[in-house]
């Protein structure tokens, strides 16, 4: 179980004093409880995967605003944690993988334009889910109703 996985990941970083590490692990495991005790629920491996893109994803979008200020200090510690993150979800598709499914539920969907994005999105997130991001996502799905 990932949960357990983060937990011995915690552990070992601890032991080898590895910092960015460590309290990328803490940062994903405080989340994790958060949900936990807000919600009553006990947190399964999809959630913790959703958990951990979405944490990715703060992380890329935060990488810009390093990169227009020009810390590159940060740039670099937020590209360790990227890449820390990452070990823990699925293998990234590439964009042909995606522009494949996104085809096939196009024409299982019968979408002919843009109009019908919103149902494409919904249906290509939902079979893609942490395979991919939502913004490579909704390029390609742009890409081929346009």
């Amino acid at each position: 179980m990932l949960k357990e996985k983060l937990l011995e990941d915690l552990k070992n970083s601890m032991k080898e004093k590895n910092e960015v590490r460590k309290n990328t692990i803490q940062m994903v495991r405080a989340a994790i409880l958060q949900i936990e005790k807000d919600k009553g629920i006990t947190v399964e491996d999809d959630k913790i995967i959703e958990i951990i893109a979405k944490e990715v994803k703060g992380k890329k979008d935060a990488l810009v605003d390093f990169e227009k200020g020009g810390r590159d200090d940060l740039v670099n510690q937020t590209n360790q944690e990227i890449e820390i993150l990452q070990e823990y979800l699925p293998k990234q598709l590439s964009k042909e993988e995606i522009k494949v499914i996104v085809e096939q539920i196009i024409k299982d969907l019968g979408a002919t334009s843009i109009k019908d994005m919103g149902n494409v999105m919904k249906e290509s997130k939902a079979k893609i889910g942490a395979g991919a991001d939502g913004r490579t996502i909704n390029e390609v799905v742009k890409e081929l109703l346009s």
